[in-house]
């Protein structure tokens, strides 16, 4: 890689005048005991002594430091993605120390950032190869043992096809929805922008699930009467989906006879708020932050009790985050949890 120098003269100035200075103040003492003084000749030795001095200092600290210094910018090609290859390499040490520095810190970053993206892979990876392999271990165990002669009896044919259907139907699910977060950040899946009444998706996502939480006894309520229709912008597909991820963890993690709560209500001028809020187990303070990525789960027994692939909150947030908008959540172990996010009104 070529670089060019951006020259700095102050070392090589002071130094110089350094040197001139001791020397011309040797050289005044010696003329006064032994010659005659003559102070144009002092001034004028002074100045021819300052810019030879300068001359070769400047010529000297070039040739053994700064073309060393820049055979290392070019040898490193890791600098080439550094800032140092779109602005010259200066000779001015100080600068230059505070360019390593920082380089030395962008990288010390970088590295900690890697470190954490590969603990986050082998996470993933472990997470999907379980979520996969339950299915699949199912699948192929009822069809093993159809094929050793459980197809010869009707009645037991008929249910372990059913329950071979049932596991085909999880892989299924759990694959388009790896799908659908992987379209979601590459941005190949496109939204259709419109408006609508999110009072209405409401109400449609609590009869969806109506029958889910009777069986848990659990209330799912507006937190007021919305006789008006609440008109926002966006994928009203897309935003059900949303809610219907939220509802569904708050009626799996909430408490028998325990209520789920929709709140909508204005934040800024363009904006509404909706809130999804439970009183049901809530989430301990270090889980919060990780749980939005793919199939990290609160419970680490394995059991995986409550079923669900473990993509829910990713896709909820994927969905949001494609709308340019923001969500929250906010929890207190054994209170409750309640997340929200944010949607544009319609004008």
């Amino acid at each position: 890689m070529s670089q060019s120098f951006k020259k700095s003269y102050k070392f090589a100035f002071k130094s110089a005048l350094m040197v001139s200075l001791s020397l011309t103040l040797l050289t005044s003492v010696f003329l006064h005991f032994f010659f005659a003084f003559k102070l144009v000749l002092i001034i004028l030795f002074f100045i021819l002594c300052l810019i030879i001095s300068f001359l070769v200092i400047q010529f000297r600290v070039e040739y053994f430091i700064y073309r060393r210094v820049k055979k290392i910018y070019d040898d490193l090609t890791l600098l080439e993605s550094s800032s140092f290859r779109k602005e010259q390499i200066t000779t001015d040490m100080a600068t230059l120390t505070k360019e390593i520095d920082k380089y030395a810190k962008d990288k010390k970053l970088e590295i900690e950032t890697l470190k954490i993206r590969e603990t986050y892979r082998k996470e993933f990876l472990g997470n999907v190869s379980h979520e996969l392999k339950t299915p699949l271990f199912t699948v192929q165990s009822y069809i093993s043992t159809l094929l050793e002669g459980a197809v010869d009896d009707k009645k037991l044919q008929n249910k372990y096809l059913k329950r071979a259907d049932k596991g085909l139907e999880r892989l299924i699910f759990i694959v388009k929805e790896l799908d659908m977060i992987s379209k979601l950040e590459t941005g190949d899946l496109s939204l259709e922008i419109e408006t609508f009444d999110i009072v209405e998706v409401v109400q449609n996502v609590f009869d969806m699930f109506e029958m889910n939480a009777a069986k848990k006894k659990i209330s799912l309520v507006f937190d007021m009467d919305y006789n008006e229709p609440v008109k926002v912008i966006g994928d009203k597909e897309r935003i059900q989906q949303v809610l219907s991820n939220l509802i569904v963890n708050s009626i799996k993690y909430g408490r028998s006879k325990g209520t789920t709560e929709v709140s909508i209500e204005n934040l800024i001028k363009n904006k509404v708020i909706v809130r999804v809020t439970d009183n049901g187990e809530g989430i301990e303070e270090e889980n919060i932050p990780r749980l939005f990525e793919r199939f990290y789960r609160v419970d680490k027994t394995g059991s995986r009790k409550e079923g669900g692939s473990g993509l829910g909150l990713a896709i909820v947030k994927h969905i949001i985050e494609a709308h340019d908008e923001k969500i929250y959540v906010e929890s207190e172990h054994g209170v409750g949890s309640e997340f929200s996010f944010t949607l544009e009104k319609a004008k």
